[in-house]
C-alpha cells in the first residue's frame, strides 16, 4: 500500500484496501456539494489514485458520498450574486473544475464505479454518469437541475445523455429538470444497476473486489476502446482494436491468464 494513499479531507475521504480505492464526497450537511475546497481535494485524491495505480497499489476506483446524497453538484451559496455584482463567469468554473474532473476519471487507467447512494443532482448526476459502471440505490434519483436555474447540463452532460439515451430522454431530462428513479435509470440504460439500499455497498465492494483481482491492464484498453468508439466510424474502430489486441496480447495479464487456463487453477494478475 502506497503510504500516502489514504486522506481525511476537511470534504472528501479516501481510503485504500485489497487493491480498491474508496473516494468519499463528505459534506452531508450540503448533500456532498462541490465548492472550491472539495475540487481541490479531489483532485488531489484523483492524483494519489493515479500514482497508485502505477506502483501497482491501486486497481480500482469507488466514488460515493456520505449521508443520504450522492452529489448535489455545485454548492450555489458559493456562487450566490447580489444586485450590482458583476456577473459570474460559470464557463471559466466549468474549464477550471469540472472539465478536468470528469476526464481525470475517464483517463485512469482503471475501473471506475460509482457507487449512487441518494440523490445525484446536477454536476452530481453526470459526475456518476462519467464513471465506468454506476450502482444506485432503489432510493436514489437522478437530476438534471440546470433547467431550474437557467443553464445547459455540463460535468459532460450533453455528450452522456443523448448517447445513453437518444435524444428525445436526453431532451425530456435537460429541459424538464424531472426527477428520474434509479429504478427507471436502470430500465433505460442510464446506469448498469439498482440494488436495494442497504445491498448497495456490499453489492459494489463486491464487483471491486471481484475487478482488482482481475487483469486490469486489459480494464483499462477496454475502458479506452469503449470511450473512445463514439467518435471512430467502424473501420477505424476495428484498427484500434487490432492495435490494442496487440499490445493486450504483449502484456504479463495475458501471459499469466493462459498459463492459468491451460494449468486449470486461478490467474494471478499483476496489472501489467
Amino acid at each position: 500500500m502506497s503510504n500516502d494513499m489514504n486522506m481525511n479531507g476537511a470534504t472528501i475521504r479516501l481510503e485504500l484496501a485489497d487493491g480498491v480505492a474508496t473516494l468519499t464526497l463528505n459534506r452531508p450537511d450540503r448533500l456532498n456539494s462541490f465548492n472550491d475546497q472539495m475540487h481541490e481535494e479531489v483532485r488531489e485524491a484523483l492524483g494519489r489514485v493515479k500514482a497508485g495505480r502505477a506502483d501497482g497499489s491501486v486497481r480500482v476506483l469507488v466514488l460515493t458520498g456520505a449521508g443520504r446524497g450522492f452529489c448535489a453538484g455545485q454548492d450555489l451559496s458559493d456562487r450566490s450574486v447580489a444586485p450590482g455584482d458583476a456577473p459570474l463567469d460559470l464557463g471559466a468554473s466549468v474549464e477550471k473544475n469540472y472539465k478536468p474532473l470528469v476526464l481525470a476519471l475517464r483517463d485512469l487507467a482503471l475501473p471506475v464505479i460509482a457507487a449512487v447512494n441518494g440523490v445525484a443532482a446536477g454536476a452530481g448526476a453526470n459526475l456518476a454518469l462519467a464513471c465506468d459502471l454506476v450502482f444506485a440505490a432503489r432510493s436514489a434519483s437522478f437530476i438534471q437541475s440546470f433547467s431550474k436555474l437557467g443553464l445547459i447540463p455540463d460535468t459532460g452532460g450533453t455528450w452522456i445523455l443523448p448517447r445513453l439515451l437518444g435524444p428525445a430522454r436526453a431532451l425530456g431530462l435537460a429541459l424538464l429538470g424531472d426527477k428520474l428513479p434509479a429504478e427507471q435509470a436502470e430500465q433505460w440504460g442510464l446506469i448498469w444497476k439498482c440494488v436495494d439500499d442497504e445491498a448497495l455497498m456490499p453489492t459494489v465492494n463486491a464487483v471491486a473486489a471481484q475487478l482488482a483481482q482481475g487483469p486490469t491492464f486489459g480494464y483499462a484498453q477496454t475502458k479506452k476502446a469503449i470511450w473512445t468508439s463514439s467518435s471512430n466510424d467502424f473501420e477505424t474502430q476495428l484498427d484500434l482494436e487490432r492495435n490494442m489486441m496487440t499490445v493486450c496480447g504483449r502484456s504479463n495479464d495475458y501471459r499469466e491468464g493462459v498459463a492459468a487456463f491451460m494449468e486449470k487453477r486461478a490467474p494471478r494478475f499483476q496489472g501489467d
